[in-house]
């Protein structure tokens, strides 16, 4: 055999057939199934497979198989390529055509069950100029890092990685950027290294502005589900914004009547302050589904403001998120 050919070895390591080699028995032990390794001389040369795994897994499976190879006898330099299977990712847009309805809220709890569910999801906090998801998700403060320019979401205790304008600045600071930047800003937040994730859940601001065309026309989600409270008012809003999706081709998943209904917590009486039934009547005039009805409700606010969502849990006030889980998981299918 050629001196050449004895110094180049070329081996695939599985389970089933570890090599002999030592530095091919070195990284089967650590990643069966996932290295190609080659060694020319002192220098191993691997491709690993980091198909399924997030960014934090990547990074220290990584750091295993540099060390691994470069304790190997003769090893003097390690050379380490990644690939991937590409992830088919959908991205579904939560929206509605003005604030206070609980949009965030209910982005962030359907995010938790889709979750629990057994759904790899990920959520965008894409309400620009009032981002909210790092308090709702319990990880207020926590600033996301970077590898290679790009965004590397915030694990949180609930499951579900986020990133977030609210992340990366100041808590009191106003973000007051024209329609380019924060188009370039939701970008960023997209393009982040999402890992296995397979749904993003978009946290929209409200309206029908510069930062809803840009995810519309450059990040185009699988559907949209569309919040309103039950008052007049707020039925006009969610019309336009139904009305833009309709527009771009975008298919509604359906309508979540928020904040329906208060029982009050000292006699239990039940009330209905912003109206009843509106949101329903427009998805039914509209011919999109109707999701449910979501009470307005002092444990969720106390939950949501805790960073605890209750989605998390399997109280009543979990049951109507659960439920509207179920429907857009049956809708995604």
């Amino acid at each position: 055999m050629a001196t050449g050919a004895r110094n180049r070895i070329c081996t695939r390591m599985t389970q089933d057939a570890p090599s002999a080699d030592p530095l091919a028995s070195a990284l089967a032990a650590i990643a069966p199934g996932r290295v190609t390794a080659r060694r020319e001389g002192a220098r191993a040369s691997i491709i690993l497979d980091i198909s399924g795994m997030d960014g934090a897994a990547r990074a220290a499976l990584e750091r295993d198989i540099r060390a691994a190879a470069g304790a190997v006898a003769g090893v003097d330099e390690v050379r380490v390529a990644l690939t991937a299977e590409r992830t088919q990712r959908r991205a579904i847009a939560v929206a509605s055509g003005k604030g206070g309805v609980g949009k965030s809220t209910v982005s962030a709890n359907l995010a938790v069950a889709l979750h629990r569910l057994g759904r790899r999801v990920g959520l965008v906090d894409a309400d620009i100029y009032g981002p909210s998801q790092p308090r709702l998700m319990g990880v207020e403060g926590i600033r996301p890092q970077a590898r290679d320019k790009t965004l590397l979401p915030v694990a949180t205790p609930h499951g579900v990685p986020l990133l977030s304008m609210g992340q990366l600045v100041a808590p009191d600071q106003a973000i007051a950027w024209r329609g380019p930047m924060a188009g370039g800003a939701l970008g960023q937040l997209m393009d982040a290294d999402w890992g296995a994730v397979d749904t993003l859940i978009l946290d929209l601001p409200p309206g029908t502005g510069d930062v809803q065309l840009t995810m519309i026309q450059k990040h185009r989600p699988a559907g949209a589900v569309i919040v309103s409270t039950p008052q007049d008012l707020a039925l006009i809003d969610a019309r336009r914004a139904i009305d833009l999706f309709n527009k771009a081709g975008i298919p509604l998943i359906g309508l979540v009547e928020n904040m329906a209904g208060y029982a009050c917590p000292s006699c239990g009486a039940v009330s209905d302050p912003f109206g009843r039934g509106g949101a329903e009547a427009a998805a039914h005039g509209l011919g999109i589904a109707f999701l449910g009805r979501i009470p307005l409700d002092i444990m969720v606010r106390a939950a949501s403001d805790a960073g605890a969502p209750p989605a998390a849990g399997d109280g009543p006030e979990a049951a109507p998120f659960h439920a509207l889980a179920r429907s857009v998981a049956a809708w995604l299918g």
